[in-house]
């Protein structure tokens, strides 16, 4: 066996170039901050890409994924594993749907909302419809049917061809919806908070025009809440807020509380429609992780972290809005919750090299974004520490 040094170099050798790594050999974490090999500590605005919504060494989750791990690990779907249960239970009270199943990743969630729509509509009286429907600058996951559903020329670029029966909507225009979806339409995508796509929501107008249409043509409405979902938004999904219920909710990564999970949850529309061995996952439902996302969605409610989320995102927006009063190279400013957007003049990647030179981990996404997505339990004195330190970037460039 060869030996290596994390580093860059060893890096190259070991992996394939999937990833633009920041130089940082993470140990561990402490509350909001990561600390490196060398010592030094790093704010995660960050956390893990909207993973840990409860910073890192909360101790409830730690003990919960002790006290489970010690019992049992993985079983597998051939039995009932009582985490599983209480999971369920839990994430079907707060929806207020019908069934769950649950995968390991966002994508493979998508997956299974994707087969369980064509499934449903094969039942239907309706033989052709098969379309599946998602927006413009989604982004769904990176296997193929969640891949073909997703607006990113960057994804998709040299895997043709994709799943067949997809279409694109133009993002709010209500004008191409209406023109898009028609008695064909099996099912619509929708992320009611875009991340991936730089922190856009969905306006209430097209909601409703989205309502209007799915009881003409009666598709399916999936609100993919993978990255807006755990409490993030202010609500515990971020479709909430709207005059509308979802017939599926795709769920993941802040609800393993760190370990991958994930969950579709749908209603009683589509409760009957998957059979024994129509669908399944080896690893999904683990109860380590099931354990640990019951343990993360009880200290969202226990330390009132969805209200919390919505005073201390007001607050970043608002430091966030009187630094675009002084600098211009903020363009526009966008908060939901916890989930934030600054639009930049310039590609966001050279905001996030100069924070990472002031131990700042922001991150950068859809070109020209810089994207906030700090714990949920972030504190106004670590909120302001990052906006000193965008304000000094800002500033030294303005100098340059």
């Amino acid at each position: 066996m060869m030996s290596y040094e994390i580093n860059k170099e060893t890096e190259k050798q070991l992996f394939f170039h999937n990833y633009t790594r920041l130089p940082l050999a993470i140990t561990h974490g402490e509350g909001t901050y990561l600390f490196s090999a060398d010592g030094s500590r790093y704010l995660d605005m960050i956390s893990g890409i909207g993973v840990n919504a409860l910073g890192y060494g909360d101790k409830r989750i730690i003990n919960a994924i002790a006290e489970q791990a010690q019992k049992i690990i993985h079983a597998s779907n051939l039995f009932m594993l009582e985490p599983q249960f209480k999971l369920a239970e839990k994430l079907l009270e707060i929806s207020g749907l019908s069934k769950i199943f649950f995968a390991n990743s966002g994508t493979e969630a998508v997956e299974a909302a994707i087969k369980l729509s064509r499934k449903w509509a094969a039942q239907s009286d309706n033989a052709g419809r098969k379309e599946i429907v998602s927006l413009s600058n989604c982004f769904h996951g990176r296997t193929y049917g969640a891949m073909s559903l997703t607006d990113k020329p960057k994804y998709l670029e040299g895997y043709d061809p994709l799943l067949p029966g997809t279409a694109n909507v133009s993002f709010n225009d209500i004008n191409d919806l209406e023109a898009t979806v028609s008695d064909k339409t099996a099912a619509v995508f929708v992320e009611f908070v875009q991340g991936e796509g730089g922190v856009h929501k969905v306006s209430p107008e097209f909601t409703d025009a989205l309502k209007t249409l799915r009881q003409k043509h009666g598709f399916l409405l999936v609100a993919d809440e993978i990255q807006a979902g755990c409490g993030r938004t202010g609500n515990f999904f971020s479709y909430m807020p709207f005059d509308i219920e979802p017939d599926l909710v795709c769920l993941a990564k802040p609800l393993g509380g760190g370990l991958p999970l994930s969950a579709v949850i749908g209603s009683q529309k589509v409760e009957d429609v998957f059979a024994a061995g129509n669908h399944g996952t080896t690893f999904g439902g683990n109860p380590v992780a099931c354990a640990a996302g019951l343990a993360l969605i009880n200290a969202i409610y226990e330390d009132n972290l969805m209200e919390k989320a919505v005073e201390t995102g007001e607050w970043i927006g608002e430091a966030l809005e009187t630094l675009a009063a002084k600098h211009s190279q903020i363009q526009d400013i966008r908060q939901y919750g916890l989930m934030i957007g600054a639009t930049v003049n310039r590609d966001a990647s050279y905001y996030v090299q100069e924070a990472l030179k002031r131990k700042v981990l922001l991150n950068a996404t859809n070109g020209n974004v810089v994207r906030l997505l700090p714990p949920l339990t972030i504190n106004r004195e670590d909120a302001q520490h990052c906006i000193d330190c965008l304000d000094e970037i800002f500033s030294e460039e303005a100098e340059n």
